[in-house]
């Protein structure tokens, strides 16, 4: 790993705590009933450290995250019978600390006629009796029809919530002849006002994305609204919704059900067209059941997002032990399918991390659950170095193959900050990554990090900051750029960057990377 000498400018401090095998690993354990194939013909070149992966199949979707009787418990969208998309249950893993994870047999599958075809994605909600309960989409022919349905645990005074059962009075929600029954999916988590509930199904109408709301009184019998909470012309079908409260006046994190003054709403939505996600920040009008974004948000695909690298299909849960709300993610990596059958599994679940809203209320803050920190055992420091352009420093001392990097970037002066070319305002941010890149020199960039490279730098992944200045700011792009990660053929190697909404007062920027062999997170 080195840092990137492109500038003058001075690395305040760098901390490496070397995530290694030889303390406390993140684990999963396995039981091999639902497996197809056996754990000895699933490659284990490059698969992560820590993030959490079962040890072979296809994944996708984080559904359901829940704290239930000092457990953890995270499904997910799962193969149970290859490295593709096919076959989809609803996997299911527990916890006690969102590091290390137990996988249980699975809890949703095929079996009725209202999801004979899948069960896709959908959310867990905790009644006010404490217990449980799951809304899934199911599918239930081969042109794809969606209907929603609901599964009780068979018994919840078990911490492990083992069975589940589907009701017989399934399913609970059709979609009407005005919504698109191939696009009617992914029940939101439901919340509670004057005693009716709600909750969220993403859906489109041409290419108008929209978020129809459904209401009530028993959690059985649900009505649709007469107008959805929100819809938005021009981005498509609304995969995976999100809707939840966030707090004005502190980090922790809310129930779903909370309202009131001194509370924001956020409304986060996956977008199928672009394969990105986008939240906006609002108001929530609990009488008009409304939802109405800041006006000063860009209301659409180019809006405020969770991550800017491969990151989708996102889904949020409260955490009544620590009140943080938690926030699970998805990637489908960079391999082919091929490559993926080569390799037995495919795809990973991202850190978990807590996010809170900005003091300045204008957008949301996270960082990777403290839990994490557990896995650190030795650490790798460098202080007061200043780099200079053009060259590299290489960071000692990291013998294990995954590494939680913190490092602190200060400048004398923003003066000479390149000037923002108007024209990129109408680009996305990943093609001015593509066009300045980790070896295009500016007045203020790049600096960053080199990770996860080679010897002779024939493969590295920058990781990367460049200062611009526009009219009357300046703009910081933040580029993870994976065009240079391997020199093998056929992957998914894009630029991946942002324009991040920092405040440079002090003259200083600071990046928490965490590297492991596969899968970049910064």
């Amino acid at each position: 790993m080195a840092l990137l000498k492109f500038l003058p400018v001075l690395a305040l401090f760098a901390l490496l705590f070397v995530l290694s095998n030889n303390g406390v690993e993140a684990s999963h354990k396995i039981y091999l009933r639902y497996q197809s194939l056996s754990v000895d013909k699933v490659k284990q070149t490059h698969r992560t450290g820590y993030h959490f992966q079962p040890p072979k199949n296809w994944i996708n979707d984080p559904n359901g995250p829940l704290y239930y009787k000092g457990l953890y418990h995270l499904f997910y969208q799962y193969n149970p019978k290859g490295a593709v998309w096919g076959n989809i249950v609803w996997a299911h893993s527990v916890s006690k600390d969102l590091i290390n994870w137990e996988s249980l047999e699975p809890a949703i599958y095929p079996s009725k006629w209202f999801d004979n075809y899948g069960c896709w994605s959908g959310s867990a909600t905790i009644l006010p009796n404490g217990e449980p309960v799951i809304f899934y989409t199911g599918i239930v022919d081969e042109n794809n029809r969606q209907i929603q349905n609901y599964a009780v645990p068979a018994n919840s005074s078990d911490p492990y919530l083992r069975e589940w059962v589907k009701p017989d009075d399934n399913p609970i929600v059709y979609p009407d002849p005005s919504v698109n029954a191939s696009a009617f999916r992914d029940p939101t988590t439901a919340w509670r006002v004057d005693g009716h509930w709600r909750i969220l199904i993403g859906s489109k109408k041409r290419d108008r994305g929209i978020a129809y709301l459904y209401r009530s009184l028993d959690f059985k019998k649900w009505s649709k609204a007469k107008h959805p909470l929100h819809s938005v012309q021009g981005t498509g079908m609304w995969e995976c919704p999100d809707f939840f409260p966030v707090s004005l006046s502190s980090e922790d994190g809310l129930d779903t059900s909370v309202g009131g003054s001194n509370v924001r709403h956020v409304l986060k939505v996956s977008l199928d067209l672009t394969r990105y996600e986008y939240y906006t920040i609002g108001t929530y009008d609990e009488k008009k059941d409304r939802y109405y974004p800041d006006e000063a948000l860009v209301d659409g695909w180019a809006g405020l997002r969770y991550d800017y690298g491969n990151f989708y299909a996102s889904k949020t849960f409260f955490d009544p032990s620590t009140n943080r709300r938690i926030l699970w993610g998805w990637a489908n990596e960079s391999d082919s399918v091929q490559q993926d059958r080569n390799k037995g599994w495919a795809g990973i679940q991202l850190i978990p991390r807590r996010v809170w809203l900005d003091p300045s209320g204008k957008q949301l803050l996270q960082w990777p659950v403290a839990e994490l920190e557990k896995l650190r055992s030795h650490n790798v420091q460098l202080r007061n170095q200043k780099l200079h352009q053009g060259y590299h420093v290489e960071v000692k001392g990291i013998t294990a193959a995954q590494a939680d990097v913190d490092v602190t970037f200060s400048f004398p002066s923003l003066d000479k900050a390149e000037p923002f070319d108007p024209k990129w305002a109408k680009l996305d941010a990943l093609d001015v990554c593509a066009q300045k890149g980790s070896k295009a020199q500016g007045g203020l960039g790049p600096f960053g990090l080199l990770t996860l490279a080679s010897e002779k730098l024939e493969e590295f992944t920058p990781v990367f900051f460049r200062v611009f200045k526009a009219a009357d700011e300046h703009k910081v792009l933040l580029c993870s750029d994976a065009r240079s990660s391997s020199l093998g053929v056929g992957l998914y190697k894009p630029p991946f960057a942002g324009f991040v909404d920092v405040d440079l007062t002090d003259k200083k920027l600071t990046l928490r990377s965490l590297v492991c062999p596969l899968h970049y997170l910064g």
